[in-house]
């Protein structure tokens, strides 16, 4: 049996990432990925990961999220709005979001997301239901990786 030192590892080496594509990247990343995973932290200080359903994108990368009033998420971004949301593209390219949940209380943009997304109202009925959140995650800072390259690149929130 080899010991495991005799190995010789090499750090991928991924198509080089040109900061001039960063946003258009990023914005593949979403639109490949789909379902993110977001990251809160609860009452103990535990982390808590779960996938979620964006209903909407803005180019700035304001994320969109659907929520049950009822559900554990609900409780602990009323705690902590710090949230993150990890996307990995089946090319395993990566995008992070690291942002703050801020609670949409906008009729106009309640209107027109739950106009926008069919599966709003096929679970919920109304968008009068108690149970129906949305969060708005607003980004503070939104990073890009090039499959497994192991260094992330800092994304402008607007195109170049």
């Amino acid at each position: 049996m080899t010991p495991i030192s005799n190995y010789f590892f090499m750090k991928p080496q991924p198509e080089p990432v040109d900061p001039e594509q960063l946003y258009d990247l990023a914005h593949a990343v979403i639109k490949d990925a789909k379902f993110p995973m977001l990251a809160t932290v609860d009452s103990d200080s535990q982390p808590r990961v779960r996938p979620v359903s964006p209903v909407r994108v803005d180019p700035d990368f304001t994320v969109y999220v659907a929520n049950l009033a009822s559900y554990h998420k609900t409780s602990e971004i009323a705690a902590n709005p710090k949230v993150e949301l990890a996307y990995l593209a089946p090319a395993h390219d990566q995008l992070r979001i690291s942002g703050s949940a801020e609670l949409v209380t906008d009729e106009s943009t309640l209107a027109e997301i739950w106009a926008a997304n069919p599966l709003l109202k096929q679970y919920l009925g109304t968008p009068e239901n108690p149970e129906f959140i949305l969060y708005r995650i607003v980004p503070v800072q939104v990073r890009f990786m090039r499959e497994w390259a192991l260094d992330y690149h800092q994304v402008p929130t607007q195109p170049t």
